[in-house]
């Protein structure tokens, strides 16, 4: 069984090559003539860049069109979900739902770092009492499946859609400063950390946080200054990886399809109904042994979990491991069952009626970095966080708040205000602003929910012992993959002097 802890291993059977320090060499501008990387010049920067690192535990999922929505009968006649074409860009997903161990590792983390504020651990903890049933016998798992090794592998649950949404944040800082430790930029003492010291990236692009002192190796040069001098990591230098988020809703379908497993050209031969091709639930080809085994963990009947003692049909009476049954096409595990995953998005019934054919997603509350009365960031907050505020229709009509030294002034967060609904006085929705939509079919669940188009949602406080989640990450660049590897669906790059092309 392969394991899922997160403590950073950066080896290079896990990461992409990526570009980490600045060129010396000098190339010149296309545009002057003048020289690139050069005091002479001023200093302009132009960094050799090999493309994005591949974080860890993630796949690169290449995007494209896809068909989304709903491709079984619409059983609960919700009409929620109707068929359109989409295209969502390419992106990063985990390879595996976020398991106990996981999630652990975090809760741990938040009670060693914030001793001075026990409240944010304890607010992270999952809620084990989902587990507990009136009329069922569950005290084994409330008691021990987040706290024993022996379920350390199985997919965490009773973590509620900002809980979910917080250890992405957290997952982000940690995977940052590991890279910034492991090409020795700046020296880490993570166990030493306490409270606000902790390193958080948009601070650190915000400079408002300093490195633990000590012998500085392979700092970016600044060629702005005298020769020698050197500075900080910034955004532009491609070495600090972006956010690790949930996904959106028409990312994580996109990706449970994997149409590339069943395309030929520039064309989808089949319609798929669950994460394979098969229309069945159960393995047809392949090896003899394993030919009628169940290929996901899902609730097959009533009363019926496992299957019977000797011959389990997928081998969980609840959850299993993160790595069971086999990947879809795009090398994802558990895309279908197990349990469901929070997604990003916002829910309305009628989501497919508005939003953008490109990207599709609901639940943009744009943010801004906070400026003081001097136009200079604020200071951290009590955890080591920039402040953010809504954009307001005034800013709208200026240009964006930059830092001087990076693009870090737009955020793309979710906050509410106690009256943003404005419904006319005893009017109430269990559909608002709070409710998240999540994805696929749990172990407790029937076949039904395992298609990719199918959607619920709950409110992002709440959560149950059938929801988990994985991570996602935006790609930057080149969506094949690859900077260097020219889609061959282009033309011909440049024209030689003799007007034949190259």
């Amino acid at each position: 069984m392969k394991g899922l802890s997160i403590k950073i291993l950066f080896g290079t059977a896990m990461l992409a090559a990526v570009f980490l320090a600045p060129s010396c060499k000098k190339s010149k501008s296309a545009t002057t003539g003048q020289a690139y990387n050069s005091f002479k010049w001023g200093g302009f920067e132009n960094h050799k860049y090999k493309g994005q690192e591949t974080g860890p535990g993630l796949v690169l999922i290449e995007g494209g069109a896809f068909t989304m929505g709903s491709s079984e009968q619409d059983v609960t006649w919700e009409y929620n979900n109707v068929e359109r074409n989409v295209t969502v860009n390419s992106f990063y997903m985990d390879q595996t739902e976020i398991s106990n161990i996981q999630y652990g590792e975090y809760v741990f983390w938040l009670e060693r770092v914030f001793t001075g504020y026990p409240d944010v651990y304890k607010k992270a903890l999952p809620d084990t009492l989902v587990w507990r049933n009136k009329l069922a016998y569950n005290e084994p798992f409330v008691e021990y499946y987040f706290r024993h090794p022996a379920y350390k592998e199985y997919p965490v649950v009773g973590v509620s859609w900002l809980q979910a949404t917080s250890f992405a944040a957290w997952r982000t800082d940690r995977v940052n400063e590991a890279i910034l430790d492991r090409e020795k930029i700046h020296p880490y003492v993570a166990s030493t950390v306490v409270d606000e010291n902790n390193f958080n990236t948009g601070a650190y692009l915000a400079n408002q946080y300093e490195p633990k002192t000590g012998k500085k190796k392979r700092l970016p040069r600044d060629y702005t200054t005298k020769k020698g001098t050197r500075k900080k990591v910034a955004m532009r230098d491609g070495i600090l990886l972006p956010e690790y988020r949930l996904p959106t809703e028409a990312e994580w379908e996109y990706a449970a399809t994997a149409n590339i497993g069943s395309s030929t050209f520039e064309n989808v031969d089949d319609k798929k109904i669950y994460a394979w091709n098969d229309l069945t639930v159960r393995v047809k080809e392949g090896k003899e042994r394993d030919r009628g085994k169940i290929l996901a963990n899902f609730k097959r009947g009533k009363g019926d979990q496992g299957g019977i003692a000797n011959q389990l049909n997928d081998a969980g009476i609840i959850t299993t491991p993160v790595y069971s049954y086999y990947p879809n096409a795009y090398g994802l595990y558990n895309m279908a069952g197990n349990v469901s995953e929070w997604v990003k998005d916002v829910y309305r019934p009628l989501s497919f009626e508005d939003v953008d054919d490109f990207n599709s997603y609901r639940g943009n509350v744009f943010q801004t970095v906070k400026l003081d009365q001097y136009g200079e960031v604020e200071e951290k907050d009590s955890l080591g966080r920039l402040v953010f505020r809504n954009v307001t229709p005034a800013d709208n009509k200026g240009r964006r708040n930059y830092n001087t030294a990076d693009n870090i002034g737009y955020k793309d967060e979710l906050s509410y205000n106690n009256d943003e609904q404005k419904y006319e006085y005893g009017t109430v929705t269990l559909i608002d602003n709070k409710a998240r939509v999540y994805k696929g079919g749990s172990w407790n669940d029937r076949a039904y929910w395992m298609s990719p188009g199918t959607r619920r949602y709950l409110d992002e406080e709440l959560s149950t012992s059938t929801i988990g989640f994985r991570c996602a990450m935006v790609r930057i660049g080149s969506p094949i993959g690859n900077s260097k590897k020219r889609n061959k669906s282009l033309p011909s790059k440049g024209v030689k002097k003799n007007g034949k092309s190259r």
